[in-house]
């Protein structure tokens, strides 16, 4: 991954965690975990976790129905000169890592 693509991803994962603390409407704790940059920074894809895990799938509808007003929001806060196209998806690599740490304390 080169520096640029470094400093957009830093930068979209700021601004990703602040758009989504500003917006939840804190019945769960939405975490953006990490940004996927593909497409030489045309696509992003944020990856959240959510708690608790039972809102998981009502957290993932909301980001994924506030991508047009994140986009805007990118717009507005960032001198990102081109917006990539963003997705939101679950990060698995989270939640497996959750799962190995309750499997080896003992809370299985």
């Amino acid at each position: 991954m080169s520096q640029k693509d470094d400093k957009l991803k830093e930068e979209i994962h700021r601004l990703a965690a602040d758009f989504f603390s500003r917006e939840s409407n804190r019945k769960s704790m939405i975490t953006v975990t990490d940004v996927e940059i593909t497409g030489k920074g045309g696509k992003a894809a944020i990856l959240i976790s959510v708690l608790p895990e039972s809102a998981e799938e009502a957290a993932l509808d909301f980001a994924s129905r506030q991508i047009m007003e994140f986009k805007q929001f990118v717009e507005d806060h960032s001198r990102i000169a081109r917006i990539p196209f963003f997705e939101v998806r679950i990060d698995a690599g989270e939640k497996n890592r959750q799962r190995i740490e309750d499997i080896s304390s003992g809370q299985v």
